[in-house]
């Protein structure tokens, strides 16, 4: 997280993969989106594989580097989905201190025109 380097938190790139890709699921993703999908699964990929399955990123997916409007694309969804982490977290936190009353947590999505973009 950025947070530990001094800039601002943001959500991690397991995250934003796993977003990502439930977000596909549900919808054609744009070409740019899906550059970055298959940029920051390779990444995740990478630091979770272990060197004795013996598999790796496939080279015709696989993706090294993405433009600057990408990594902004990427860093604001990460920085959102943190954003929406801490306010559920929150939202449960308060709710837990006020016994008696329903609790009641939000349900956050990103809308189809951002990934479509």
């Amino acid at each position: 997280m950025r947070a530990l380097r001094g800039g601002n938190p943001t959500g991690t790139d397991a995250e934003a993969c796993a977003y990502l890709y439930t977000a596909a699921l549900t919808q054609p993703m744009s070409q740019d989106w899906g550059q970055i999908y298959l940029y920051i699964a390779g990444k995740v990929y990478e630091k979770w594989h272990t060197k004795e399955s013996g598999v790796t990123m496939p080279d015709d997916i696989r993706v090294d580097s993405i433009s600057d409007d990408q990594m902004r694309d990427l860093n604001r969804l990460k920085a959102w989905l943190y954003h929406k982490r801490t306010t559920v977290r929150l939202d449960r936190d308060r709710a837990k201190r006020q016994p008696g009353e329903k609790q009641n947590t939000p349900h956050y999505s990103i809308s189809s025109n951002q990934l479509s973009n």
